[in-house]
């Protein structure tokens, strides 16, 4: 007789990790079939998109739900609960942040208008989980928060939309990035050292020079490695010396940036030496 082995159980995946981003306490992605979550609270802010199926919350008594186009911000020390809205569950990415970009006064609007139909915003939020699931892009990831950060604001309270054009501010950042090709730079110091608001620093570069900050910083180091290769250097020697996090992390970028390989880059060098 075969064993019996019972039902089957209920699918679940989850994979968490802390990035090095300031303001990011967990990055936490989930597939749950029937798992619900009790009533709890959380000392950091929800970030919350569902990719499949959607889900049902109570929040302070009230019901709440995600479908697909909705971004979801739970404030914390407010208990809600969760489950799957549909048959087959649901898959959602969340963000757990903690007040350096939202700090406690939001909390009364966020309860009541917890869930945001706002599809840049969703887009923006797919965009920052893209970067912080590849170490070497704080500087995207951290330029993405801050301005989904400032939507945010802007949805719970709302306010007059903040100036972005100041090119001799963004020629400072320029400079700055320029002196910092290889060994990077945080949003948050260089705002510091320009003394700027950090989502004030992104919009005034992007405006000033049609690229953001980290596509900039990136260009310049694709470049760098460029002139590696061609010196003859191997692909994981020149992603040291030019700033990446690691090979991959170069040849990500390289691929990007110059439609192939760095191996494939120094293949071709190779081959026109012959």
């Amino acid at each position: 007789m075969a064993p019996h082995h019972g039902p089957a159980r209920p699918e679940q995946e989850v994979s968490a990790w802390r990035p090095r981003v300031p303001g990011v306490v967990e990055v936490f992605h989930a597939h749950f079939t029937e798992y619900a979550y009790p009533m709890h609270v959380h000392d950091a802010w929800t970030l919350l998109i569902v990719d499949d199926g959607a889900v049902r919350y109570d929040l302070d008594r009230h019901e709440h739900g995600t479908p697909h186009d909705t971004v979801s911000l739970l404030p914390p020390h407010v208990p809600h609960n969760g489950s799957p809205a549909t048959p087959h569950g649901f898959r959602k990415r969340v963000l757990y942040l903690d007040g350096t970009h939202l700090p406690d006064d939001l909390i009364g609007s966020a309860v009541d208008r917890p869930d945001l139909r706002d599809p840049q915003l969703r887009l923006r939020v797919g965009q920052l989980h893209t970067a912080l699931d590849h170490p070497g892009d704080e500087l995207e990831a951290e330029s993405r928060l801050t301005l989904i950060a400032e939507r945010l604001h802007a949805h719970l309270r709302p306010s007059a939309p903040a100036p972005t054009g100041d090119p001799a501010l963004a020629r400072t950042l320029r400079e700055l990035l320029d002196e910092r090709v290889t060994e990077g730079i945080a949003l948050d110091e260089a705002a510091r050292l320009v003394h700027a608001h950090p989502a004030h620093l992104v919009r005034a570069f992007s405006g000033a020079y049609g690229i953001a900050p980290h596509q900039y910083l990136m260009s310049r180091r694709v470049d760098r490695a460029r002139r590696l290769l061609l010196d003859g250097r191997p692909p994981g020697e020149v992603a040291a010396a030019t700033g990446f996090y690691d090979q991959s992390h170069l040849t990500r970028h390289f691929r990007k940036l110059v439609g192939v390989t760095p191996g494939r880059y120094s293949r071709d060098r190779d081959q026109h030496r012959g």
